[in-house]
């Protein structure tokens, strides 16, 4: 993951571009898995000495930095240790003087955590788990949490009072709209309250969600509610946001380094989003031909989602696995889905393996791909298989890599 390491990619941006300058120094704050690397980045530029401020990160993605405070919060789930911390953070950019440097990245938006009163921090775990469940893609997710948040949506930004605020992000979402991007804190969004509750309907989960954020939405679609900062909103004006990293800058060196090995790299240039499991397939059945027996390495990137029916264990990325365990068996394939940061889901595990042998060996030990498959249990199955693939958190995060082999006919 060198080419999207945060720490390298933030550093090169600054050392290439001039800043405001600021005899004061700088106040860097951030959200994200991979905040405490950019900050690092942010403090090899710029010197640890110019900069101040606060970065929230999720469990396990702290970084020691000699200038930035590095707090741990809860995700993929908010936790009150976030909205401490982002009350601390709200406070550092109301009271700061000068300019600020903010460092987004994926997880912003479980981490950075301020309810929209009334709305309890309870109730918006309420939320988050409805939505979760009922497989909203990330753009319809964050269209909800924006509106149900006090930071999100630009709200951030609004707090500077138009002082100059430069943000760095490291994409997480398909197609790098810098809005999306942990929700948007410091990006005007283009999303409304009726948005926001059309997705409630679509999903039909009006009934899952807690009284206080139907009537929230509800007077929001009515006006009666402030909207998200708008795009051309005066309070944006000081504002800039660049995409430093994405997940085909990650492709690319996917590429480079299978041609170092040999393999002819095959890389679909549009992301893999929709239905895991239907995308997994359709993206088998158009590399499968070009790669079969050959040395051959096809590469995708994207996010798919998984409507949870069952009750088992695993992340999209497992069950973009299994969901090609019986298709490719017998054949001499070998696929590897996994999240570019080394989590996928709520497990230990970034994705999994799957060949042309693993359905056979599952049959040989009683499980079954297809019931694995309906009970969304793709964790416990390539745990019996032993074929997850666990390497820990990455420390970056440019959402999700899929890799195809042709293996030899002796294989």
């Amino acid at each position: 993951m060198a080419a999207v390491d945060p720490t390298a990619l933030t550093r090169a941006w600054l050392s290439r571009n001039a800043l405001p300058s600021s005899p004061a120094g700088f106040l860097l704050v951030g959200a994200g898995k991979a905040a405490a690397r950019m900050a690092a980045g942010c403090e090899a530029a710029l010197g640890a000495e110019r900069l101040r401020g606060l970065v929230i990160v999720a469990d396990g993605c702290e970084v020691p930095l000699a200038s930035i405070d590095v707090r741990a919060a809860g995700h993929p789930l908010p936790d009150a240790r976030g909205a401490a911390a982002t009350a601390d953070l709200c406070k550092l950019v109301e009271t700061a003087p000068g300019p600020a440097l903010c460092v987004i990245s994926g997880g912003a938006s479980a981490l950075l955590v301020a309810p929209r009163p009334p709305v309890t921090l309870a109730e918006k775990l309420d939320v988050n788990r409805a939505l979760l469940a009922c497989g909203a893609e990330i753009g319809e997710f964050n269209a909800v949490r924006k509106h149900l948040s006090a930071v999100k949506g630009g709200a951030l930004l609004r707090r500077t009072s138009g002082r100059p605020m430069i943000t760095l992000a490291l994409s997480d979402v398909v197609g790098d709209d810098p809005s999306t991007i942990g929700s948007g804190p410091t990006t005007p969004d283009a999303t409304t309250f009726a948005d926001a509750m059309r997705v409630v309907r679509k999903y039909g989960i009006a009934t899952a969600l807690p009284s206080s954020v139907r009537d929230l939405l509800a007077r929001g679609c009515k006006g009666r509610i402030e909207e998200t900062l708008k795009p051309g909103d005066p309070a944006a004006g000081g504002a800039q946001t660049v995409v430093i990293g994405n997940n085909a800058l990650a492709l690319r060196a996917a590429a480079a380094k299978a041609m170092d090995l040999g393999y002819e790299p095959l890389i679909t240039t549009e992301p893999l989003v929709g239905d895991t499991t239907v995308t997994a397939r359709q993206w088998l059945r158009g590399v499968r031909t070009h790669i079969e027996g050959r040395r051959c390495c096809a590469i995708a990137g994207g996010e798919t989602t998984v409507a949870v029916r069952g009750a088992g264990q695993g992340g999209r990325n497992q069950e973009f696995a299994l969901a090609l365990a019986e298709p490719i068996s017998g054949g001499a394939v070998a696929v590897l889905s996994a999240g570019s940061d080394g989590i996928d889901g709520p497990t230990d595990a970034a994705g999994a393996f799957v060949d042309g042998e693993s359905s056979a060996r599952a049959q040989a030990m009683g499980l079954d791909p297809s019931r694995a498959l309906a009970a969304n249990d793709s964790y416990g199955f390539f745990d019996r298989l032993g074929d997850l693939f666990r390497c820990g958190p990455t420390g970056t995060n440019v959402i999700d890599i899929k890799l195809a082999v042709g293996l030899p006919s002796e294989h």
